[in-house]
This record gives C-alpha cells, sequence and structure tokens, in this order.
C-alpha cells in the first residue's frame, strides 16, 4: 500500500513539472458563511499561491497575511484592491463575475523585484 502511495504522489508531481512546470497552487476551506476561504501569502516579491483557481459566481474570501513589510493586492478587472500589513490578515471578498485569466499584483513599492510580484486568478465555469 505504501509502495502505490509513493509511486501515485511521484507520478503526480512529474505530470505537475511536465504540464507547465512549478507552480505553488491553492488550497482552500469553505467558511461558516457558506463561502470558499483561500489563504495567501504576501513577501517580497512574491505571493503563495500565485495560481488560484476560482468557480464563476461563486464566493470566496481571499485570506492575505504579509510575513515581511506592507503589500498591496489589485485585481483591477475584478474591482479589488487591499493594503496588506506585516503580521496581519486582510480579508478580500471577491464574487468573480466572468471566466478568464485575472492578474493579481502587489501595487505598494516592497524594493527591487516588486515588479515581478503577481500571481493569477483563473476563473471557470
Amino acid at each position: 500500500m505504501k509502495r502505490a502511495s509513493v509511486t501515485t504522489v511521484i507520478t503526480f508531481l512529474g505530470l505537475l513539472a511536465i504540464a507547465g512546470g512549478w507552480r505553488h497552487l491553492a488550497s482552500a476551506r469553505v467558511a461558516a458563511g457558506g463561502e470558499q476561504v483561500i489563504r495567501l501569502t504576501a513577501k517580497k516579491f512574491e505571493y503563495t499561491p500565485n495560481e488560484i483557481t476560482l468557480k464563476k459566481g461563486v464566493p470566496v474570501i481571499v485570506e492575505i497575511t504579509s510575513v515581511d513589510r506592507d503589500h498591496g493586492f489589485k485585481v483591477p478587472e475584478l474591482g479589488v484592491r487591499a493594503d496588506i500589513k506585516p503580521g496581519e490578515t486582510t480579508r478580500v471578498p471577491i464574487v468573480p463575475d466572468r471566466v478568464g485569466r485575472f492578474e493579481f499584483r502587489c501595487d505598494v513599492f516592497c524594493g527591487s523585484g516588486h515588479e515581478d510580484m503577481a500571481g493569477e486568478f483563473i476563473v471557470v465555469d
């Protein structure tokens, strides 16, 4: 049984690497109010996870925590903007209203490398 589990994990990781490289993928839970909750960490110069799949029309709360300094969180196409303070969790409600790929970025300058601090929501039907 353990050998099958290890083989399955290795196969899955291999498929992930082949299918598009290593990415930090989101894990989610459901809050008491019924909306999906996704935890996101911000630090120089990255968000983790940096790729999050959402379902069109399904309410989501993105809980963002900065581990180092002030950051911003902006998704212009979805009308979302928030300030992220170190050591605090900021709850950002989102209800994606259309299918597509929507980039999120830090919009508070956080040093050399700031321009690379981005991720993507992938909204599906």
